[in-house]
């Protein structure tokens, strides 16, 4: 298991349009891949392959959060993502 902490910083945060890019990404992987953000409600995890449990984290700009994966290309995901999001979603 392979995971690193990244910041959001992009404007919009991880919603619609980012969102969907981190999971087409996300999707290209075999491990199993989740996300996961602490808050006032708690530590709370979500599959990163899924748009819905991603959107609703609410991920706003500013906000920390883990992606952790697990399996054969475990640390080629988390280096992907990690990408993806220091490069504010930009291909």
């Amino acid at each position: 298991m392979v995971s690193k902490e990244v910041i959001i910083n992009n404007q919009v945060g991880l919603h619609a349009r980012p969102a969907t890019f981190f999971i087409q990404k996300a999707n290209e992987f075999k491990s199993s891949i989740w996300i996961e953000k602490n808050d006032e409600k708690g530590e709370r995890r979500v599959n990163a392959k899924s748009l819905l449990g991603v959107l609703s984290l609410g991920i706003v700009k500013g906000t920390p959060m883990t992606i952790i994966a697990d399996g054969v290309d475990e640390s080629a995901a988390v280096a992907t993502l990690t990408a993806l999001v220091e490069n504010e979603f930009s291909e």
